[in-house]
């Protein structure tokens, strides 16, 4: 299954604008793979994929990130601080399932 965004552009075409991006940083600061993927403690062929957009675990994308001292533009994703409004929490509270009190029969 494909997934479109609202971009227009699939999860792969995603995946690979990403790892353009990690591949162009890289390239900045004049480190090859090997060089990246050292400083990152990460194998090379996972820096790879990530630069083809083939996959990678988020934990290497972090690491590579911070190798790349790119940890801001992560930050960045999304700064807006998420706050739940009284009349959610009073709503999430009312759909709580309410535990059942046993009752005897009388005899």
């Amino acid at each position: 299954m494909v997934y479109m965004t609202t971009t227009g552009l699939t999860t792969d075409e995603l995946a690979a604008q990403l790892g353009a991006q990690i591949r162009s940083l890289r390239i900045e600061q004049e480190l090859d793979q090997e060089a990246l993927a050292t400083k990152a403690s990460v194998s090379r062929s996972a820096v790879r994929a990530l630069e083809t957009g083939r996959g990678s675990s988020t934990s290497t994308l972090i690491k590579v990130i911070r190798a790349l001292d790119a940890v801001e533009w992560l930050q960045s994703l999304h700064t807006a601080e998420t706050e739940i409004s009284p009349m959610e929490l009073l709503r999430q509270e009312r759909r709580k399932p309410t535990a059942r009190q046993r009752t005897r029969k009388a005899d």
